[in-house]
């Protein structure tokens, strides 16, 4: 999500400045009949959404937060169980044993470390993909969350950081989108009870 959502903002943001120096120009040239049309660009009603603040607070989201803690669980809790039994091996490699046994204690720790190290990179491999994937079937959510607000408020245009630099509370639409989106979630949860 982070990839495209980035490459947006960045066009966004390049396209906001293409549209301020047009701006500068059209009213550093009063001759220049298209600057009209730049100054009624400029004119759209915007107002602001924190991204993170709805990623981190939106009910849907949160609710897949919960459904990978329960999926990932189990393997994370085995992973965790193999820690703490490398270190009761490495604390017995610590006491007074043979060189056979040690040798032999020495070569098991490298072993589950390697094996644990592994797990664990598996493991966050594969959260990040699930997690990535509840994160894009909530976009078209998100997406239409935020255009049902705007449009009920009667803006042209909402960005998102980092193009951002500073807002007005007045414009800023967070509140409101958390708000539809816990609506949507409410609705959504009610008609799954239903069936």
């Amino acid at each position: 999500m982070g990839g495209l959502l980035t490459r947006v903002l960045l066009i966004l943001g390049l396209a906001t400045g293409i549209l301020g120096s047009a701006l500068v120009y059209a009213q550093a040239n009063p001759e220049n009949p298209e600057g009209s049309s730049v100054v009624a660009v400029m004119a759209q009603k915007t107002a602001y959404a924190n991204m993170k603040m709805i990623l981190d607070n939106a009910p849907q989201i949160i609710a897949g937060r919960d459904v990978i803690d329960r999926e990932f669980r189990p393997r994370n809790n085995a992973v965790t169980a193999d820690e703490k039994r490398l270190g009761a091996i490495q604390e017995r490699l610590n006491s007074d044993l043979d060189s056979v046994t040690r040798a032999q204690l020495d070569r098991d720790i490298r072993s589950l470390n390697r094996a644990i190290i592994r797990r664990k990179e598996d493991l966050i491999e594969e959260i990040n993909f699930r997690r990535n994937e509840i994160e894009n079937g909530v976009r078209e959510t998100l997406e239409l969350a935020i255009r049902i607000v705007a449009e009920q408020q009667g803006f042209d245009m909402v960005l998102t950081d980092p193009v951002v630099l500073y807002h007005s509370q007045r414009i800023d639409l967070t509140s409101a989108i958390l708000k539809q989106l816990r609506l949507e979630y409410e609705a959504d949860q009610q008609e799954q009870t239903s069936r």
